[in-house]
C-alpha cells in the first residue's frame, strides 16, 4: 500500500511545490483546502501532514483556520510559514504582527543537532512572513533560528509536531529538499515507494476494475499527455478502447499527418474527424481568453459526444488531464486559492454530458507522466516532446482568432522549434513556442514600408511546469530565427522574446 503525504493547502502560491518535493523524494501526495470536512482528511488516512504557508495572519478576523482534532490523530504534521504560525496559535502559543516583515533570504544558526535537520550543509533559507512566533507551546522547544526569528525551526519530539517560519520547498532554501526528506524518512520513518514503475501496474488494474468490459473513447492529439493515457488505458483494456483524433484547425504546422500516421499504427481503433472549419467558425469574433477556452471545451466534447453515438456501448471519455491542471483549476468556495486560469481538459465542460470521463493521469505531475510513458515503451521522441495546450494555437493568438492569422502563427512556430532542434537545444527547454501579437509596426522590407504583425518567441526551462525560468538563449541564435521569420513567414516583420518567468508570468500568454 502506497504511502500517502497530506498537504493542507491554506493559500500559499508555492504550495504545489510542496506536493513536488513530496513526490521527488519517493511518497505520493496530494493536496486539499484548510475547509475540507475533517473526516475528508481522516478518509485519506495520511501517513504525514504538512501545513502549507499562506498570505492570511493567523490573527485576523476569518484566518484559515482548521479543526483541533487534527492533533488528536497521533499523525506526525510539519508546519511552514503561516502552518507554523497556526500550530503556535491551535496550542497555546503566541503569535503576533511583526513589526518587520521580512521576505527573501536569510541564514539559520542550528541550535542543537536534529533528525529534521540532518545533513543540512547550506543555510540559506527563504523567509515570507509578516507574523512572528513569541511564545512556544508547551513541549515545543527551537531547534534553529536566525537573526529576525528566535523560533526558525521548531519541534515537538513527544507528538511529533514540527515547524518553520521559512519555506523549504522553494529553490531559495538550498537543503529545503534535504528537511522535507528528513521529517518523512527521519522522523516519520517511512520508506519512499512512489514510482512510474509501481504505478503503471496500480493504475492498470484500476482502469480495468473502473471500465470492465466496456469501451472508452480516448481523446489523442499527439502531445505527451493524451499519448501516454492512450497507451496506458490500451494496456489495460485493449481493444476496448477507441481513439479519435479531432482536428481543431488549431495545430503546429503538420501536425494533424503526423498523428494520424503515428496513431494509425498505434490503436486498433482510431478515428480521424476534421473540425478545423467547426472551430474557426464558434471562435470567430471572441477574444477572451477564458471564453476562447470554454468554447473549444464545449466543442471538443460536443463532437466526440457525436463520434461516441456512433461507438456501441461507449461509455468513458478519457483525458490526458495532470495533477498541475487540477489544482490550477480549482476554484472552491470560501477557499484560499485562486483560479489563475481554466484548463482545456478540467474546464469548460458541459454539465450534461454523455460519457463519463477517464482521467488516469491526473494525479500525475508532467515529469511522472514522462516517466510512465517510457514505463509504457512510448517512443522516446513522443514523450520528450514539449506540451501543447489543449486550445492549440488559440490561446497563442491573443484577440479574435482568424484562419490566415494561424497559419502566419504555424509558419513562424515551426521555424523556431526547427531551429532549435537543428542547434540541439529541443531537450535543454521545457516549452518553446511562438506567439502572434495584436500588434502590427511599422518596417521597411526592401524600398518598401510595411505594416504587420509583431511575433513573441517564448522558451522556458522547468521541472514541472509549476515555476519556469526563460532560456537564455545566445543573441545571435535569436538574430538568426528572427531574420528566418522576417525573412519566409508573410505578415511578419518583427520579432522580439519573452524573457519573463513563472511566476510572476504563466507560461502561456492566455
Amino acid at each position: 500500500m502506497t504511502q500517502k503525504i497530506l498537504i493542507i493547502d491554506f493559500g500559499s502560491q508555492v504550495t504545489k511545490l510542496i506536493a513536488r518535493r513530496v513526490r521527488e523524494i519517493g511518497f505520493y501526495s496530494e493536496i486539499i483546502n484548510y475547509h475540507e470536512d475533517f473526516t475528508k482528511i481522516k478518509d485519506f488516512a495520511p501517513a504525514a501532514i504538512i501545513f502549507s504557508g499562506g498570505p492570511a495572519s493567523v490573527n485576523a478576523d476569518n484566518a484559515p483556520d482548521l479543526s483541533a482534532e487534527i492533533f488528536k490523530l497521533n499523525i506526525p504534521i510539519l508546519g511552514i510559514c503561516y502552518g507554523q504560525q497556526l500550530i503556535c496559535r491551535k496550542l497555546g502559543g503566541q503569535v503576533s504582527y511583526a513589526d518587520n516583515h521580512e521576505y527573501g533570504k536569510a541564514e539559520i544558526a542550528i541550535l542543537t543537532e536534529h533528525p529534521l535537520l540532518a545533513d543540512v550543509h547550506n543555510k540559506q533559507v527563504w523567509m515570507s512572513h509578516g507574523d512572528v512566533v513569541d511564545q512556544l507551546p508547551e513541549n515545543f522547544k527551537a531547534i534553529a533560528k536566525t537573526d529576525s526569528a528566535p523560533f526558525a525551526v521548531i519541534a515537538n519530539d513527544l507528538e511529533k509536531i514540527y515547524a518553520m517560519q521559512f519555506h523549504p520547498e522553494v529553490v531559495h532554501t538550498i537543503c529545503g529538499t534535504e528537511i522535507i526528506k528528513n521529517f518523512l524518512t527521519k522522523i516519520c520513518a517511512l520508506t519512499p515507494d512512489w514510482n512510474m514503475h509501481n504505478y503503471k501496474d496500480v493504475a492498470i488494474q484500476q482502469i480495468k476494475e473502473k471500465v470492465g468490459t466496456k469501451k472508452v473513447i480516448c481523446g489523442v492529439s499527439g502531445g505527451v499527455d493524451s499519448t501516454v493515457t492512450a497507451a496506458l488505458i490500451n494496456a489495460a483494456i485493449g481493444e476496448q478502447l477507441t481513439c479519435i483524433f479531432v482536428d481543431t484547425g488549431l495545430l503546429r504546422k503538420n501536425e494533424a499527418e503526423q498523428v494520424k500516421e503515428v496513431f494509425s499504427s498505434f490503436a486498433k481503433n482510431f478515428i480521424f474527424v476534421d473540425a478545423g472549419e467547426i472551430f474557426l467558425s464558434k471562435l470567430a469574433g471572441i477574444s477572451d481568453p477564458e471564453q476562447k477556452r470554454k468554447i473549444i471545451g464545449r466543442t471538443f466534447i460536443e463532437i466526440f459526444d457525436q463520434e461516441a453515438a456512433k461507438i456501441p456501448d461507449a461509455d468513458f471519455l478519457a483525458q490526458g488531464t495532470l495533477y498541475p491542471d487540477v489544482i490550477e483549476s480549482s476554484h472552491p468556495t470560501g477557499g484560499a486559492s485562486q483560479t489563475i486560469k481554466s484548463h482545456h481538459n478540467v474546464g469548460g465542460l458541459p454539465e450534461e454530458m454523455k460519457l463519463q470521463l477517464l482521467e488516469p493521469l491526473r494525479e500525475l505531475f508532467k515529469d511522472e507522466v514522462r516517466a510512465l510513458g517510457i514505463e509504457l515503451d512510448v517512443p522516446e521522441d513522443l514523450v520528450y516532446r514539449h506540451p501543447f495546450p489543449g486550445p492549440g494555437l488559440a490561446i497563442r493568438i491573443p484577440g479574435e482568432i482568424t484562419e490566415d492569422k494561424v497559419k502566419i502563427l504555424q509558419e513562424a512556430d515551426d521555424i523556431f522549434i526547427s531551429s532549435i532542434k537543428q542547434a540541439g537545444l529541443y531537450q535543454e527547454i521545457w516549452q518553446a513556442f511562438a506567439v502572434l501579437l495584436p500588434v502590427k509596426t511599422v518596417g521597411v522590407m526592401g524600398d518598401q514600408r510595411t505594416y504587420e504583425n509583431v511575433l513573441a518567441l517564448r522558451a522556458v526551462t522547468a521541472s514541472d511546469g509549476m515555476t519556469a525560468e526563460y532560456y537564455h538563449f545566445e543573441h545571435e541564435f535569436l538574430g538568426k530565427v528572427a531574420t528566418k521569420i522576417i525573412n519566409e513567414v508573410r505578415g511578419v516583420n518583427r520579432v522580439t522574446y519573452d524573457i519573463t518567468s513563472k511566476p510572476p508570468g504563466t507560461i502561456e500568454w492566455e
